[in-house]
């Protein structure tokens, strides 16, 4: 707790220095401003809202749930020409085609997730589901992600995430799968289905639990409240849960959320993203290494205005943290599951 050491992270086979002391240091760099709390519940000029026109001249539907509907600015198109031939093993170019979504969760822009209640959470996570069949059907890989608050690059308050669907395996996918792969291969079982196993035993880097989840600070987390969300049964993909699994996991995801939001008494802000095994072709391939789990990767550091940034020495050599895992949990744990508003 008081001296730096380093920690491998299995999952992506790399490490990350621990410098428990350093979050004692004096700050005089760059302070946040806190995220608005005077966010209107409906703006027609908000391209997100129901009723609202957006960039492409639509028009959204009085949605009353969820709402999906295709990118306007899609990173992914399925019809993408292939790039020319290389002429040299330095310059490499491949194909790239998908397909890009957005996904509403409530029809209020000052409602996010921690403040929804659990019937609206399971209606998410049944609309993740439901988009990871469809494109999985037909695409290796389906990301679903979150990018919450302007700290973390989102341009919009609304409460939305994004699904990206590739042609492609990217390249944290790519990793994960090689290193689950080789830990089945070499121990038998998948590697976080042990580790859950081994947290939920140790309890030290817990911070809430239930009869079907638990979420862990990792014992080789890089941001200071970075947390792993993770099923107690081995499960591959978000659509094999069952009913009850998902009825279980929107009540782990509102608990953890509103303690987030406790933490600094902000709207927390965030990444977060579900990793599962591979689809398209890989349904009918041997995924039994692959064990479903979500990672949240939030910023802040020691206030709602001072946030961690990965800067030197975590560009040039390799990731750093001012806390231990250990210590950030035992902070999120202590923290009340009732929303500070």
């Amino acid at each position: 707790a008081e001296h730096q050491h380093v920690r491998y992270n299995p999952l992506r086979d790399d490490w990350v220095l621990v410098s428990a002391h350093r979050v004692k240091r004096p700050w005089q760099g760059h302070l946040e401003k806190p995220p608005a709390e005077d966010v209107p519940r409906w703006d027609p000029k908000n391209p997100l809202c129901p009723g609202a026109t957006r960039a492409n001249g639509e028009v959204n539907p009085m949605y009353e749930g969820t709402f999906v509907f295709p990118n306007d600015f899609p990173a992914l198109q399925p019809d993408a020409p292939e790039p020319d031939a290389s002429d040299h093993p330095l310059f490499q170019a491949a194909p790239a085609q998908g397909v890009c979504k957005v996904m509403c969760f409530h029809p209020w822009s000052d409602l996010t997730l921690p403040l929804m209640s659990l019937p609206e959470i399971r209606a998410v996570i049944d609309a993740w589901a439901e988009l990871a069949t469809e494109l999985g059907a037909s695409y290796p890989w389906v990301q679903i992600f979150e990018n919450k608050g302007m700290m973390m690059g989102c341009s919009n308050p609304h409460p939305h995430c994004q699904v990206w669907a590739s042609s492609f395996i990217p390249n944290e996918a790519r990793l994960e799968d090689r290193t689950q792969r080789q830990h089945l291969s070499q121990h038998g079982v998948p590697m976080l289905l042990e580790y859950a196993e081994q947290e939920a035993r140790r309890k030290e880097r817990l911070v809430v639990e239930n009869a079907d989840w638990l979420v862990v600070v990792p014992y080789w987390a890089t941001w200071p409240y970075q947390t792993l969300l993770l099923p107690r049964r081995h499960v591959c993909r978000l659509q094999d849960l069952s009913d009850s699994e998902k009825d279980s996991l929107a009540s782990i995801m509102q608990r953890l959320l509103i303690k987030y939001d406790n933490l600094f008494e902000v709207s927390f802000p965030y990444s977060m993203g579900w990793h599962g095994a591979p689809t398209g072709a890989y349904l009918e391939e041997d995924c039994r290494h692959w064990q479903l789990h979500a990672h949240y990767y939030p910023p802040l550091l020691r206030s709602a205005t001072v946030r961690k940034f990965m800067v030197g020495y975590e560009m040039l050599a390799q990731a750093q943290r001012d806390l231990t895992p250990e210590q950030t949990a035992e902070r999120l744990r202590s923290l009340p599951e009732v929303h500070y508003k």
